[in-house]
């Protein structure tokens, strides 16, 4: 979409400065810890762009605040390796590099945002390559630490660390689907047919590169079959986040052009995890 365009739709640019009232005015506030997810092109004609954003989120966050996205990993080994010729899965083992914190790229398919914020001076990354996390402020290191190599979505992820320390969800233009706490709610719900996944890519162990393999729930395909439940061609984080915001949970409003939410993570994690369990029924995960 060209300048213009946003600029209609933003009814002129975005600055930091009504970045920063409209945030204020969805609830947004000063020490808040908050895991934000943007859209940028549904806000409008953001001046500066990403900076913009982050600067204005700082600012009403302040000194006692702390902002976090999720990364992953842009150019990690794919999930199919196993299945390429020998040769090649030889050739990708023997040279692919590590992941590394500070140089590994942010997923693209997150946006510009998580990028930038863990680029930022100051920005703490976690350590998991694949269901990796950053933030900036001063709970980033308690949020990063430790994250587990198995189970990073769980009890003792990056996004249990949010909510157990009473932390908020933003979505600023963002799609309902991309409400990724709601990994978390899948993790923890007791509900049958727990679908998981194992993969493997290189890190860097005591110094050495080294292909460690991981564990974790289905974030790509569905933790759960939800087809029973949820209509077809919907992402079931949307349906959820919809039950969600009708059961008053959450807040609506409006940056810029962009139709944005805020959500207490507690609440986003609890719901989810009640709605899960209720709609698929009770039971221990099966394993797969």
């Amino acid at each position: 979409m060209d300048e213009m365009a946003l600029l209609k739709r933003s009814g002129g640019p975005v600055t930091r400065g009504r970045l920063r009232r409209e945030l204020v005015d969805l609830g947004l506030r000063a020490g808040d810890t908050v895991m934000f997810h943007t859209e940028m092109s549904a806000i409008g004609y953001v001046a500066g762009g990403p900076p913009t954003v982050i600067g204005a989120l700082r600012d009403v966050v302040g000194e006692r605040g702390t902002l976090m996205v999720t990364c992953g990993w842009n150019d990690a080994p794919p999930y199919d390796l196993t299945a390429w010729p020998q040769a090649w899965q030889d050739a990708v083992r023997a040279e692919h590099p590590a992941y590394d914190p500070v140089l590994s790229e942010a997923d693209h398919n997150y946006g510009r945002l998580p990028e930038a914020l863990r680029r930022w001076p100051g920005a703490v990354r976690s350590r998991h390559p694949d269901a990796g996390f950053a933030a900036l402020g001063p709970a980033a290191d308690a949020l990063m630490a430790d994250h587990p190599w198995d189970d990073p979505h769980g009890p003792d992820s990056p996004l249990g660390h949010l909510v157990a320390m009473g932390g908020r969800v933003l979505l600023l233009g963002a799609p309902l689907d991309s409400l990724t706490l709601l990994h978390h709610a899948e993790a923890l719900a007791d509900a049958p047919g727990k679908r998981f996944v194992e993969y493997e890519q290189p890190i860097i162990e005591e110094g050495k590169r080294v292909w460690r393999r991981f564990r974790d729930i289905d974030s790509s395909d569905g933790a759960f079959d939800y087809s029973s439940v949820v209509p077809e061609g919907l992402w079931p984080f949307e349906v959820i986040a919809r039950d969600m915001l009708a059961a008053g949970i959450g807040v609506e409003g409006v940056v810029g052009a962009a139709r944005s939410h805020l959500f207490e993570a507690g609440d986003v994690a609890s719901f989810g995890v009640a709605w899960i369990e209720e709609k698929l029924g009770g039971g221990r995960g099966v394993e797969r």
